[in-house]
Protein backbone atom coordinates (compact mmCIF):
# COMPACT_ATOMS: atom_id res chain seq x y z
CA UNK A 1 0.00 0.00 0.00
CA UNK A 2 1.27 3.30 -0.69
CA UNK A 3 1.12 6.38 1.01
CA UNK A 4 0.36 10.01 -0.46
CA UNK A 5 3.56 11.85 -0.53
CA UNK A 6 3.64 15.75 0.33
CA UNK A 7 6.07 17.82 -1.61
CA UNK A 8 6.10 20.09 1.51
CA UNK A 9 9.50 21.59 2.95
CA UNK A 10 9.48 20.19 6.70
CA UNK A 11 9.89 22.89 9.57
CA UNK A 12 11.06 22.16 12.37
CA UNK A 13 9.61 24.15 15.15
CA UNK A 14 6.03 26.07 15.31
CA UNK A 15 6.26 29.96 14.21
CA UNK A 16 4.53 32.86 15.82
CA UNK A 17 3.38 35.97 13.48
CA UNK A 18 2.13 38.39 15.90
CA UNK A 19 0.82 41.68 15.13
CA UNK A 20 -2.47 42.65 14.05
CA UNK A 21 -1.60 43.65 10.48
CA UNK A 22 1.13 40.66 10.11
CA UNK A 23 -1.62 38.10 10.95
CA UNK A 24 -4.00 39.44 8.66
CA UNK A 25 -1.23 39.24 5.79
CA UNK A 26 -0.46 35.71 6.59
CA UNK A 27 -4.24 34.26 6.53
CA UNK A 28 -4.35 35.95 3.14
CA UNK A 29 -1.34 34.38 1.67
CA UNK A 30 -2.53 30.99 2.98
CA UNK A 31 -0.01 30.14 5.97
CA UNK A 32 -1.33 27.05 7.57
CA UNK A 33 -2.12 28.07 10.98
CA UNK A 34 -2.09 25.94 14.04
CA UNK A 35 -4.01 28.53 16.22
CA UNK A 36 -4.50 32.25 16.83
CA UNK A 37 -4.54 34.12 20.20
CA UNK A 38 -6.20 37.26 20.54
CA UNK A 39 -6.46 39.38 23.71
CA UNK A 40 -10.16 39.84 25.44
CA UNK A 41 -11.65 42.98 24.55
CA UNK A 42 -9.83 43.92 21.82
CA UNK A 43 -11.52 46.64 19.21
CA UNK A 44 -10.81 48.40 16.24
CA UNK A 45 -11.30 48.66 12.34
CA UNK A 46 -8.43 46.73 11.80
CA UNK A 47 -9.23 43.87 14.38
CA UNK A 48 -13.05 43.77 13.02
CA UNK A 49 -11.31 43.24 9.67
CA UNK A 50 -9.23 40.16 11.10
CA UNK A 51 -12.46 38.78 12.77
CA UNK A 52 -14.04 38.42 9.38
CA UNK A 53 -10.98 36.58 8.02
CA UNK A 54 -11.04 34.11 10.80
CA UNK A 55 -14.57 32.64 9.33
CA UNK A 56 -12.56 31.29 6.37
CA UNK A 57 -9.80 29.63 8.83
CA UNK A 58 -9.59 26.33 9.56
CA UNK A 59 -7.97 27.05 13.05
CA UNK A 60 -8.76 27.09 16.58
CA UNK A 61 -9.55 30.94 17.56
CA UNK A 62 -8.67 31.60 21.38
CA UNK A 63 -9.89 34.73 23.53
CA UNK A 64 -7.11 35.61 26.08
CA UNK A 65 -6.10 37.73 28.42
CA UNK A 66 -3.01 39.75 27.93
CA UNK A 67 -0.82 38.43 29.74
CA UNK A 68 -1.22 34.99 28.48
CA UNK A 69 0.37 36.89 24.92
CA UNK A 70 2.68 38.32 27.21
CA UNK A 71 4.20 35.11 28.28
CA UNK A 72 4.11 33.50 24.63
CA UNK A 73 6.48 36.81 23.54
CA UNK A 74 7.96 39.55 24.71
CA UNK A 75 7.77 41.74 21.54
CA UNK A 76 4.61 44.26 20.50
CA UNK A 77 2.38 41.62 20.03
CA UNK A 78 -0.44 44.45 19.65
CA UNK A 79 -3.09 42.01 20.90
CA UNK A 80 -2.59 39.15 18.28
CA UNK A 81 -0.35 35.68 17.95
CA UNK A 82 -0.82 33.15 15.13
CA UNK A 83 0.94 30.00 15.59
CA UNK A 84 1.88 28.72 12.04
CA UNK A 85 1.89 25.32 11.65
CA UNK A 86 4.57 23.00 11.47
CA UNK A 87 3.07 20.82 8.47
CA UNK A 88 1.17 21.36 6.15
CA UNK A 89 -2.96 20.80 6.14
CA UNK A 90 -4.71 18.45 3.81
CA UNK A 91 -8.52 18.14 2.89
CA UNK A 92 -9.71 14.36 2.61
CA UNK A 93 -12.36 15.23 0.37
CA UNK A 94 -9.31 16.09 -1.89
CA UNK A 95 -7.16 12.90 -1.08
CA UNK A 96 -9.87 10.22 -0.97
CA UNK A 97 -10.64 10.22 -4.84
CA UNK A 98 -6.61 9.68 -6.05
CA UNK A 99 -6.15 6.61 -3.70
CA UNK A 100 -9.42 5.19 -5.43
CA UNK A 101 -7.45 6.28 -9.08
CA UNK A 102 -4.52 4.89 -7.91
CA UNK A 103 -6.43 1.53 -7.24
CA UNK A 104 -5.86 1.18 -3.18
CA UNK A 105 -8.21 0.66 -0.78
CA UNK A 106 -8.43 3.23 1.78
CA UNK A 107 -7.74 2.91 4.91
CA UNK A 108 -8.18 6.32 7.37
CA UNK A 109 -7.40 6.57 10.76
CA UNK A 110 -9.62 9.06 12.75
CA UNK A 111 -8.78 10.92 15.96
CA UNK A 112 -11.53 12.28 17.59
CA UNK A 113 -10.28 14.46 20.59
CA UNK A 114 -6.56 13.27 21.51
CA UNK A 115 -4.67 16.42 22.93
CA UNK A 116 -1.53 14.63 24.11
CA UNK A 117 1.35 15.52 21.36
CA UNK A 118 3.02 12.39 22.26
CA UNK A 119 -0.14 10.30 21.65
CA UNK A 120 -0.46 12.32 18.03
CA UNK A 121 3.53 11.57 17.12
CA UNK A 122 2.99 8.08 18.21
CA UNK A 123 -0.16 7.08 16.47
CA UNK A 124 1.06 8.93 13.59
CA UNK A 125 4.29 7.02 13.16
CA UNK A 126 2.38 3.74 13.97
CA UNK A 127 0.46 4.97 11.28
CA UNK A 128 2.86 5.61 8.73
CA UNK A 129 4.51 2.09 8.99
CA UNK A 130 0.65 0.48 9.01
CA UNK A 131 0.65 2.49 5.09
CA UNK A 132 -2.68 4.54 6.86
CA UNK A 133 -3.19 7.08 3.87
CA UNK A 134 -4.44 10.08 5.87
CA UNK A 135 -4.79 10.91 9.62
CA UNK A 136 -8.20 13.35 9.94
CA UNK A 137 -8.19 15.28 13.24
CA UNK A 138 -10.94 18.27 14.97
CA UNK A 139 -9.86 21.54 14.29
CA UNK A 140 -10.59 22.20 18.26
CA UNK A 141 -9.88 19.75 20.80
CA UNK A 142 -7.06 18.15 18.70
CA UNK A 143 -3.49 18.21 20.13
CA UNK A 144 -0.95 20.39 18.07
CA UNK A 145 1.52 19.15 15.76
CA UNK A 146 4.48 20.88 17.45
CA UNK A 147 8.18 20.13 17.90
CA UNK A 148 6.84 17.68 20.23
CA UNK A 149 4.52 15.29 18.12
CA UNK A 150 6.61 15.59 15.11
CA UNK A 151 9.68 14.03 17.32
CA UNK A 152 7.90 11.34 18.96
CA UNK A 153 6.53 10.57 15.26
CA UNK A 154 9.85 9.97 14.01
CA UNK A 155 9.16 12.68 10.98
CA UNK A 156 6.04 10.29 10.26
CA UNK A 157 4.05 13.99 10.74
CA UNK A 158 6.05 15.09 7.62
CA UNK A 159 5.35 12.06 5.48
CA UNK A 160 1.38 11.25 6.02
CA UNK A 161 -1.11 13.83 4.54
CA UNK A 162 -2.84 15.09 7.84
CA UNK A 163 -6.44 16.33 7.46
CA UNK A 164 -7.79 19.06 9.84
CA UNK A 165 -11.91 19.15 9.99
CA UNK A 166 -14.11 21.29 12.31
CA UNK A 167 -17.18 18.45 12.10
CA UNK A 168 -15.60 14.99 12.21
CA UNK A 169 -19.57 13.65 12.43
CA UNK A 170 -20.23 15.39 8.77
CA UNK A 171 -16.41 14.16 7.55
CA UNK A 172 -17.59 10.72 8.65
CA UNK A 173 -20.71 11.02 6.86
CA UNK A 174 -19.12 12.17 3.42
CA UNK A 175 -16.44 9.29 4.19
CA UNK A 176 -19.35 7.15 4.30
CA UNK A 177 -20.85 8.40 1.23
CA UNK A 178 -17.41 8.00 -0.62
CA UNK A 179 -18.08 3.90 0.22
CA UNK A 180 -15.92 3.61 3.37
CA UNK A 181 -16.87 1.52 6.38
CA UNK A 182 -16.50 3.87 9.81
CA UNK A 183 -14.96 1.45 12.53
CA UNK A 184 -15.49 3.08 16.03
CA UNK A 185 -12.82 1.48 18.77
CA UNK A 186 -15.13 1.87 22.06
CA UNK A 187 -16.09 -0.54 24.74
CA UNK A 188 -19.13 0.19 24.21
CA UNK A 189 -20.05 -2.81 22.28
CA UNK A 190 -19.42 -6.50 22.47
CA UNK A 191 -17.78 -7.00 19.41
CA UNK A 192 -14.32 -7.39 19.08
CA UNK A 193 -11.91 -5.60 16.72
CA UNK A 194 -11.45 -9.01 14.92
CA UNK A 195 -15.27 -8.80 13.47
CA UNK A 196 -14.90 -6.12 10.95
CA UNK A 197 -14.02 -6.67 7.78
CA UNK A 198 -10.69 -4.29 6.90
CA UNK A 199 -9.64 -5.38 3.51
CA UNK A 200 -13.12 -3.18 2.24
CA UNK A 201 -12.53 0.79 2.22
CA UNK A 202 -12.57 1.69 5.92
CA UNK A 203 -12.03 4.89 8.45
CA UNK A 204 -10.69 3.78 12.18
CA UNK A 205 -12.30 6.03 15.11
CA UNK A 206 -10.27 6.32 18.33
CA UNK A 207 -11.11 8.62 20.79
CA UNK A 208 -9.62 9.96 23.80
CA UNK A 209 -8.83 7.72 27.15
CA UNK A 210 -10.67 10.13 29.13
CA UNK A 211 -14.07 10.37 26.78
CA UNK A 212 -13.82 8.49 24.01
CA UNK A 213 -15.51 8.67 20.50
CA UNK A 214 -18.37 11.54 20.68
CA UNK A 215 -21.73 9.81 20.74
CA UNK A 216 -22.62 11.42 17.28
CA UNK A 217 -20.27 9.09 15.79
CA UNK A 218 -21.10 6.21 17.98
CA UNK A 219 -24.37 6.37 16.63
CA UNK A 220 -23.40 6.31 12.84
CA UNK A 221 -20.85 4.06 12.68
CA UNK A 222 -21.32 0.73 10.71
CA UNK A 223 -19.23 -1.17 13.63
CA UNK A 224 -18.05 -0.51 17.00
CA UNK A 225 -15.07 -2.88 17.99
CA UNK A 226 -13.27 -3.04 20.79
CA UNK A 227 -9.75 -4.52 22.05
CA UNK A 228 -10.14 -7.93 24.13
CA UNK A 229 -8.56 -7.27 27.65
CA UNK A 230 -7.63 -10.09 29.73
CA UNK A 231 -4.90 -9.01 32.55
CA UNK A 232 -6.04 -6.90 35.47
CA UNK A 233 -5.26 -3.16 34.04
CA UNK A 234 -8.20 -2.37 31.89
CA UNK A 235 -7.00 0.06 29.50
CA UNK A 236 -4.28 0.93 27.11
CA UNK A 237 -2.59 3.91 26.22
CA UNK A 238 -4.44 5.23 22.83
CA UNK A 239 -1.26 5.05 20.90
CA UNK A 240 -1.00 1.95 21.71
CA UNK A 241 -4.51 0.43 20.77
CA UNK A 242 -4.15 2.43 17.45
CA UNK A 243 -1.07 0.42 16.65
CA UNK A 244 -3.44 -2.67 17.91
CA UNK A 245 -6.27 -2.58 15.71
CA UNK A 246 -4.37 -0.79 12.48
CA UNK A 247 -2.35 -4.05 12.30
CA UNK A 248 -5.43 -6.42 12.83
CA UNK A 249 -6.46 -3.79 9.59
CA UNK A 250 -2.58 -4.90 7.69
CA UNK A 251 -3.54 -8.44 8.91
CA UNK A 252 -6.40 -9.20 7.13
CA UNK A 253 -4.87 -7.25 4.02
CA UNK A 254 -2.05 -9.15 3.60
Amino acid sequence: MENLRRPSRPKENNEFIFGIRAVIEAIKAGKDIESIYIQRGLGGAVILELKALLKEVDAPVHTVPVEKLNRMTQKNHQGVIAVISAITFQKIEDIIPVIYEKGETPLVLILDGITDVRNMGAIARTAACAGVHAIIVPTKNSAQINADAIKTSAGALFTIPVCRHPNLHKTALFLQECGLQIVACTEKTNDLIYKPDYTVPTAIVMGAEDEGISNEIIRMANHLAKIPMIGEISSLNVSVSAGVILYEAIRQRS
